[in-house]
């Protein structure tokens, strides 16, 4: 008989979000595979839960030589149970190769859903949720995070980010000098804890409000693009360019950028900052 492994959703912040099957896996899996251990006694603790099986740690810096223990483990009909800090595992965190060694393996994988910030953020954001797309983290160079948001600058659909705190103020800065200071758009912070915080309104509100220290778990959603022209004056429309300048890009640069994000002719903006 062969085992399974389980790909089991935590909760965010509240541990009241954690489900009954949840409890019941924590207790009964023979292997529990946790990306911090520390974090996953306080969560067991919190349930008053006492986990019967193996406690090992399953990160990004030991995945590489857990990964087939681990399969060997299902196929000696163990159940493991993978379990991240939050949230659901393989989503920007450690469990995708797992899954894929598993399944390559013909075993059984199984998930227990629950909580999800990608998710609850987007929900939340007040943006349309019909079309979405998850990007996860920017990259935490300018350049190469500049370069992956040009890629995006005609994507319609709404999109979804996870950024840390620290960098936050500096890839919001990049996404309106990219997107456009008025495109709408979201932060949501420490969701589901005490501190929740949804932050909504332009990009360049939000650049602003971020001038601040800000802190704890961040979910970015940004409206996608519109294949609707925006219509706006010639004094807005050469403000846009100017800021963009004011970065570094070229006047026609500039230029370019403002008329893909407002779906103007680029003539007409190229009138307006220069009239």
């Amino acid at each position: 008989m062969t085992g399974r492994l389980v790909l089991a959703a935590t909760p965010l912040g509240d541990v009241g979000d954690a489900s009954r099957r949840l409890v019941e896996a924590l207790r009964t899996a023979d292997i529990i595979a946790a990306e911090d251990t520390r974090r996953l006694r306080r969560l067991t603790t919190a349930l008053a839960v006492e986990p019967a099986g193996r406690v090992v740690s399953y990160h990004e810096h030991n995945e590489g030589r857990r990964t087939a223990e681990l399969v060997e483990a299902v196929a000696a009909g163990q159940t493991v149970l993978l379990v991240t800090d939050a949230g659901m595992p393989s989503v920007s965190d450690p469990g995708y190769r797992l899954v894929v060694a598993t399944v390559d393996a013909g075993l059984p994988v199984t998930a227990l859903p629950g909580p999800s910030a990608l998710l609850t953020a987007l929900a939340l954001s007040g943006l349309p949720v019909d079309r979405f797309c998850f990007e996860g983290f920017l990259p935490r160079k300018g350049g190469q995070r500049r370069e992956r948001l040009r890629g995006l600058v005609d994507e319609p659909r709404t999109m979804v980010f996870f950024e840390a705190p620290h960098r936050l103020h500096d890839a919001l800065v990049d996404v309106a000098h990219t997107f456009g200071s008025e495109r709408p758009a979201a932060v949501c912070r420490e969701l589901t804890k005490t501190y929740e915080e949804v932050v909504r309104g332009p990009l360049s509100q939000l650049v602003a409000w971020s001038e601040a220290e800000v802190r704890g778990e961040i979910t970015l959603v940004v409206q996608g693009a519109s294949s609707e022209p925006v219509d706006l004056d010639d004094d807005t429309l050469a403000a846009l360019v100017d800021e963009h300048t004011s970065r570094g890009s070229s006047t026609r640069d500039a230029v370019d950028a403002v008329a893909r994000a407002t779906g103007l002719p680029r003539r007409r903006v190229y009138d307006a900052a220069h009239r």
